[in-house]
């Protein structure tokens, strides 16, 4: 289940070419995964104060296309993968032209807050939109 997310490119995300600077994009990606939690009803804020926490583990993102000041970036959201500890969720941003700018994989894993350690997500957290739809 795909979700979307719109986001206006700022003067201060620019880098010196004047386009949107790589790391940026990170943050646009963390802003619409934490959205696209919400949305599918995930309390990330209980799952914390249960004694939990879902740590990235990895981020790989491929550039395709500059996007510029005031350009509107819509995100798609969805999840790619569920295990019993850790998943894969694909984020893709597109220009208000259709074209796409960036693309990421974000790896996650639930940890324990009291060890540090990973841990497998509790089942009441294992909502619908965190399965994925193929």
């Amino acid at each position: 289940m795909k979700h979307s997310f719109n986001i206006e490119v700022r003067t201060y995300e620019l880098d010196s070419y004047n386009h949107v600077n790589n790391a940026v994009y990170l943050q646009y990606f963390e802003y619409a995964r934490m959205k696209f939690l919400e949305k599918i009803g995930f309390d990330y804020q209980a799952l914390i104060n249960d004694g939990y926490l879902l740590y990235v583990t990895k981020a790989t993102i491929s550039y395709k296309h500059s996007a510029f000041l005031f350009d509107t970036l819509t995100i798609e959201v969805e999840s790619k993968k569920l295990g019993a500890v850790s998943g894969t969720i694909v984020e893709v941003a597109c220009n208000q032209h259709g074209t796409i700018c960036a693309e990421t994989e974000i790896g996650w894993a639930c940890v324990s807050k009291e060890t540090g350690r990973p841990t497998k997500l509790p089942e009441k957290y294992i909502v619908e939109g965190l399965k994925p739809q193929n």
